[in-house]
């Protein structure tokens, strides 16, 4: 019974929400289970054949994902940000109106879209719902995601209020879709590869507030589980061109001629470019009620020598870098720049757990987004690394 197989200690930290069946589909990330047979948990992906955990027909899981419903009017819930503006172009592509919601004005206008743009914060319950008026689909961009926050408070207020207003607010107009951008960061310093069955174990508040939200967009779906969709999608680090991230303060520091490798480079990197982002989003909005979770990875992920070299190359440069500096080194230079951020109360861009972060393995499983849908990136991993060069560094 699959109860019984609920009490591996491996899914001991998973909060049940709903009884034991929404337990269940926030493990698996599909719900409901097929009608007839046997329901089991499968491991990295849905079980085929009669015994399948879900009825792949109406689902739209397994070899193709359906997402030819209707067109929407959707809310774009940041969608003046570095994925909210792609992605409103794409939904317009596909014939969705959409309507912005953020506290900064889009950077569209003059770019023909059929967009509407309301001021909102997430925290104002009372915005949002006004905002949402007639509004079919909901995308939830809007996060507190800098490591370095303060007050440290606006991680919950943004994070995890901010959910809380939206599924009120999406109660209040009667939304019965919301797609929430969560981030592979619930899963902490987990083991490497990690799939969507990987139980939460954040190591910072960024992680903490958005493996919360994900439980409070559950309990959400649970109130009508019949009738309606929550799709959780959890990116990796995303790059593309104007972002001020930190694939950015990686290219500059090549493109400068500053860059120092940190170890011996062998460590590995998931990265998302932002278009393929964008357009997974688009591409799984639609569909059945449901609970869908899923990681989203360009692969393959690059070594940090790879990734040095395959940029040095973009700028014309000699591939190799001839200057590294040791692991321990590198973590008394972050100690000491913590000290000194904190006697000075200034951010400092080295760190120990930037450090750390860098020379770290950070790979993620994102089978489940390729398999159980039929989306193929549009823009393959190396050429959205030269386009962001290209449009940045040239």
């Amino acid at each position: 019974m699959w109860e019984d197989e609920l009490r591996n200690p491996a899914f001991a930290n998973i909060e049940a929400l709903g009884g034991a069946d929404l337990l269940r589909l926030l493990i698996v990330g599909d719900w409901p289970p097929a009608a007839g047979g046997e329901a089991r948990l499968a491991t990295g992906q849905a079980v085929k054949g009669e015994s399948s955990m879900m009825d792949t027909s109406t689902l739209g899981v397994g070899g193709t994902h359906n997402n030819a419903s209707r067109l929407r009017s959707v809310c774009n819930i940041g969608g003046s940000g570095f994925i909210g503006t792609r992605l409103t172009r794409d939904l317009c592509a596909r014939g969705n109106k959409v309507r912005i919601l953020d506290i900064v004005e889009p950077k569209l206008a003059g770019d023909g879209l059929d967009i509407e743009y309301r001021r909102a914060d997430v925290r104002n319950k009372t915005a949002l719902e006004a905002a949402m008026a007639n509004c079919e689909t909901i995308v939830n961009l809007a996060a507190a995601h800098r490591d370095d926050v303060r007050p440290r408070r606006l991680y919950d207020e943004i994070n995890v209020e901010g959910a809380r207003n939206v599924c009120e607010a999406a109660e209040v107009n009667g939304i019965d879709t919301i797609l929430f951008t969560s981030s592979v960061a619930v899963y902490g310093t987990a083991s490497e590869n990690a799939n969507e069955m990987q139980p939460h174990c954040p190591c910072n508040d960024y992680g903490r507030t958005k493996s919360e939200a994900e439980r409070v967009y559950v309990s959400w779906h649970a109130r009508n589980s019949s009738g309606r969709r929550l799709v959780i999608v959890r990116p990796t680090v995303v790059f593309g061109p104007g972002n001020r991230g930190n694939v950015y303060t990686l290219l500059s520091q090549v493109a400068a001629g500053r860059f120092l490798m940190v170890g011996d480079g062998s460590n590995r990197k998931s990265m998302a470019y932002v278009d393929n982002v964008s357009g997974f989003i688009s591409h799984v909005l639609n569909g059945p009620p449901g609970i869908h979770v899923y990681n989203y990875v360009d692969k393959p992920d690059l070594s940090m020598n790879e990734l040095v070299s395959l940029v040095r190359a973009s700028l014309d440069m000699h591939p190799r870098v001839s200057v590294t500096i040791p692991y321990w080194l590198a973590i008394a230079i972050g100690c000491s720049c913590d000290a000194l951020a904190f006697a000075t109360r200034r951010s400092l861009p080295v760190s120990r757990v930037r450090i750390e972060k860098f020379c770290a393995n950070t790979v993620f499983s994102a089978d489940r987004a390729f398999t159980q849908t039929d989306f193929l990136p549009p823009v393959p991993l190396h050429i959205g690394l030269r386009q962001t060069i290209a449009a940045d560094f040239r």
